[in-house]
């Protein structure tokens, strides 16, 4: 596993290849529909924060109010493939260098990450408590009043947040060489029968 101090470099994401296993420790936010489809929406974004740079996890995260603020307290990758349609131009408009979530992405955003030096990172569904305890605390939310709390962005500070790179900034794509194989071995169990 390796460890990287965010934010990530466009050399950092160039250097990370298909399987990799980090541990990353530094400032994410967490991003749904309502954050991306306003991200890739033509024009000046009041009140969003500015993520130029910076790590999205596609993340609707269970956030408790206490007296010192907030305390995360699941945190699991939401479906990727949803922000699908607005993923390429978020890349390209904000620089984004890494995106966190589950199940990958299409295309666009594979095209995406090779010309602007992306990278999808998987984290494990299922597992939200314990991602969560990699969260050391919240330091900003945005959007809050409008979106609602699962689909705010929630600026986070992480220490040692484990991820697999499953789409890399070369154009390969973990998911899309399972699919394939998952396609041909199903098509030669199809023609013995």
């Amino acid at each position: 596993m390796v460890s990287f101090r965010l934010p990530f470099s466009e050399e950092d994401v160039r250097g990370l290849r298909l399987g990799e296993s980090l541990s990353l420790s530094g400032r994410i936010y967490t991003a749904r529909d309502a954050a991306h489809k306003r991200l890739a929406a033509p024009g000046e974004h009041p009140g969003m924060p500015d993520v130029t740079g910076g790590v999205l996890y596609h993340c609707g995260p269970v956030i408790v109010r206490e007296d010192s603020g907030w305390r995360v307290t699941a945190a699991g990758p939401t479906t990727s493939i949803r922000e699908e349609p607005y993923m390429p131009e978020v890349i390209r408009r904000y620089g984004i260098r890494a995106i966190i979530g589950k199940g990958g992405m299409g295309q666009g955003t594979l095209q995406a990450c090779r010309e602007y030096g992306c990278v999808y990172l998987h984290a494990v569904g299922g597992a939200a408590q314990v991602i969560a305890a990699s969260i050391r605390r919240v330091t900003d939310v945005y959007m809050l009043e409008e979106f609602g709390a699962p689909e705010a962005l929630w600026e986070l500070e992480v220490e040692d947040f484990p991820v697999i790179v499953t789409m890399d900034s070369h154009g390969n794509s973990l998911h899309e060489q399972i699919r394939q194989a998952s396609s041909a071995r199903l098509n030669q169990l199809m023609e013995t029968r």
